[in-house]
């Protein structure tokens, strides 16, 4: 991790490709538009270290990326990377339209239900093929409970950045004991 809060993750080196340096790439970017070859990109290598380096050159390849990397030239040096994190500037990223969200700016709020109980703090986000679900994880009833909630409009009333906090109506039976 960077430790910067301008920062956000977009990929991770998964694996060398070719001989003449070439990185292959998971990308948690929706698109390769992210990625733009004369570009720096932040790595934070295995071993802790963070290096900036210039795209040089990107392609799709099956599920994820290949990529060309300023300075790595060889397989060797490719292999040296796998396991390292990408992270942009915030800035660069596209501006969404209203009520839209990046998954890292909700993962971390605060979720109450509708008369102000905390249900827990968002963990993650799963993509659906309809719709993403939310990962709530906190104490209910003094036990800890992992909720998954549905990110829908019916369900999902608001959510304030600003305070990080995110109310929801959960569906009946939700919080239902086993």
């Amino acid at each position: 991790m960077t430790g910067r809060e301008d920062l956000v993750l977009v990929g991770r080196v998964t694996g060398a490709h070719g001989i003449r340096g070439g990185l292959k790439i998971h990308s948690y970017a929706e698109s390769m538009a992210l990625y733009q070859t004369g570009e720096g990109i932040m790595l934070t290598l295995p071993d802790g270290s963070v290096r900036t380096m210039t795209i040089q050159w990107v392609k799709p390849h099956g599920r994820g990326l290949l990529m060309g990397l300023e300075s790595v030239n060889d397989r060797n040096q490719a292999e040296n990377l796998i396991g390292s994190a990408f992270f942009i500037d915030k800035s660069r990223l596209p501006v969404l339209e209203e009520d839209t969200y990046y998954w890292f700016e909700l993962v971390g709020l605060s979720v109450y239900d509708t008369t102000g109980f905390l249900l827990g703090r968002l963990d993650g986000v799963i993509p659906t093929g309809s719709n993403d679900v939310y990962v709530v994880k906190g104490k209910i009833n003094g036990r800890s409970r992992e909720l998954l909630i549905p990110a829908i409009g019916d369900v999902v009333l608001n959510i304030d950045l600003e305070s990080k906090t995110m109310i929801v109506d959960l569906p009946e039976g939700l919080l239902a004991e086993p």
